[in-house]
């Protein structure tokens, strides 16, 4: 097979780009110096993006297992931020066991080769086996600098990811992009409406530990500036808008909270508990959120003036009743609940909603 001249100079154009976009420093740790390092905060093991459970202790056991006998573990991949703050992207759960061993928390527990070590936590081993844990480098530590491009460290978290417990893309997002914006999506997925129409009771609900709520935040800030315009997938849509506004001004984070509240708070006066809901038989509604509802109420209340919003909001039952109308079409029903993701369906049922709400008005 041979390259074509076009084809080749692409290539090359994005490989020369790669070796001076990515920047990152390696260094072989050990035991002692990494759990130093997760006890005083040097290195944030519980960042915002992580929402998951710990290793239960035969699990970690297994690992100091692997240290005590000397066998390879996986790299641990960090990331710096502009802050200098270093947070942890892979390894996670092997870093709290490491800290967890070395602090005395942990005792190894159903050890599959080193029996002899059961029941033992790490102030009880001979002297020899506890200075060998605490100087010699058994881990190697690769940082993600703060230089390196926000979409292609999100791509290395990306292929990491594929090789263990998979992450949401929301998940993965908040790794490769902390920051102000990031921290603002975090704050206004609070929502205490956008929670109950997600069903977020607490941190076990699914939809939090999905990051459907981050999500939400996040697409509908996307959608507000582009949804006229954006083509191909709104997953990097969604990535670009995080990396292109990761160093927003002070301003601009204002504006983005500000029209996110507005637009929440006005679908929240005009279709009540039936926000983001598709209408059901008997003049009921399904009450489970859609994205593709959400999108188009979401985006259509940014869309109107103060003026418009308040009118509106003296005609809520017209409003929900116009809704229902919506979805009496064959064709809206399916862009609301069919590849909701696709271009020209994003533009369809946002435009619908726009128009159907100024003719209240």
């Amino acid at each position: 097979m041979t390259w074509s001249n076009s084809e080749q100079a692409k290539l090359l154009a994005r490989f020369r780009l790669a070796q001076d976009s990515l920047l990152f420093q390696a260094a072989d740790l050990s035991l002692a110096s990494l759990g130093q390092m997760v006890e005083t905060n040097a290195i944030d093991i519980a960042p915002s993006y992580q929402r998951r459970h710990r290793w239960p202790i035969d699990k970690q056991s297994a690992l100091i297992e692997s240290f005590l006998l000397n066998i390879p573990v996986p790299p641990i991949y960090l990331a710096e931020d502009e802050a200098g703050r270093y947070s942890v992207v892979d390894g996670k759960q092997r870093l709290t066991a490491i800290a967890d061993f070395m602090a005395g928390r942990l005792c190894l527990k159903s050890l599959e080769s080193l029996t002899e070590a059961e029941g033992y936590c790490f102030s009880d081993f001979p002297d020899e086996v506890r200075n060998t844990l605490s100087i010699r480098p058994f881990l190697r530590v690769i940082t993600l600098l703060r230089k390196s491009s926000p979409l292609l460290k999100y791509e290395v978290f990306i292929r990491l990811n594929r090789g263990g417990e998979s992450m949401e893309p929301q998940e993965l997002r908040n790794v490769a992009f902390r920051g102000p914006l990031n921290d603002l999506i975090m704050s206004l997925s609070a929502s205490p409406f956008l929670s109950n129409q997600l069903k977020i009771k607490d941190e076990s609900s699914s939809a939090f530990k999905l990051m459907a709520d981050v999500e939400l935040v996040l697409r509908f800030l996307t959608l507000r500036e582009h949804w006229e315009t954006f083509s191909g997938s709104l997953r990097t849509a969604m990535d670009r808008f995080m990396a292109e506004n990761a160093s927003a001004s002070k301003g601009e984070l204002k504006n983005y909270a500000t029209r996110f509240q507005r637009a929440i708070r006005g679908c929240e006066n005009l279709w009540g508990a039936h926000a983001f809901q598709r209408p059901a038989p008997n003049n009921s509604w399904r009450e489970q959120l859609l994205n593709g509802v959400y999108d188009a109420q979401m985006v259509a209340v940014d869309q109107l003036s103060d003026a418009d919003v308040a009118v509106l909001s003296t005609k809520t039952e017209q409003v929900q009743n116009s809704m229902r109308q919506l979805f009496e079409a064959k064709d809206f029903d399916r862009a609301a609940r069919e590849a909701t993701n696709t271009p020209s369906r994003v533009k369809y049922r946002i435009n619908e909603v726009v128009k159907q709400l100024r003719a209240l008005v």
